[in-house]
């Protein structure tokens, strides 16, 4: 039989090193909407999430169409939601408002828009450090190459895959897992 100091000194270790290899989860990520208001992501448990990094003079912006029919088509079972970024190209110059009314106007666009955000380098946001690093992620190491790459996550809210820019979001490679 074991000393009971051993056992407590290997129930400490053990309690520690589960904590470190516990991932964070998508749920915890704090971001705001384009209104700047709190995003809830927890209210999406039980849906898949699709992530977009979205630009409106980009040659990709008309896949805005495509991802509102997503969202029509599956909306009881998936969440997608846009995420304005101008690192590329600088091709989301726009305010809130401009992002907003150009979504509206031109797409008919009534899925979830986020405030913009940096999806990749020293100020990137915690959602896309999340969905880009397989320490986080548990999945994958991805990088954001370009306006309009997505992100699937399943009902969990743990990653399936991503996609590049030049992946339609009604292409049978994300429509298989819907």
């Amino acid at each position: 039989m074991k000393p009971l100091s051993i056992f407590i000194k290997t129930l400490t270790i053990t309690n520690k090193s589960s904590k470190m290899s516990a991932k964070k989860s998508i749920y915890d990520i704090e971001i705001n909407s384009l209104q700047g208001k709190p995003i809830n992501l927890s209210l999406f448990k039980g849906k898949k999430i699709l992530f977009v990094n979205v630009a409106s003079k980009c040659g990709f912006t008309p896949q805005y169409k495509e991802l509102q029919k997503l969202h029509n088509i599956y909306e009881e079972s998936l969440v997608v939601i846009g995420v304005p970024c101008n690192q590329f190209g600088k091709q989301e110059p726009g305010n809130s408002s401009e992002i907003s009314e150009f979504c509206q106007v031109n797409y008919g666009v009534s899925f979830l828009i986020t405030e913009k955000i940096s999806v990749k380098g020293k100020e990137q946001h915690p959602l896309y450090s999340w969905l880009t690093n397989k320490n986080e992620n548990g999945r994958k190491n991805s990088s954001v190459k370009w306006n309009f790459q997505k992100y699937l996550l399943n009902e969990d809210g743990d990653l399936i895959d991503y996609y590049l820019s030049m992946t339609s979001p009604t292409s049978s490679k994300i429509k298989k897992h819907l």
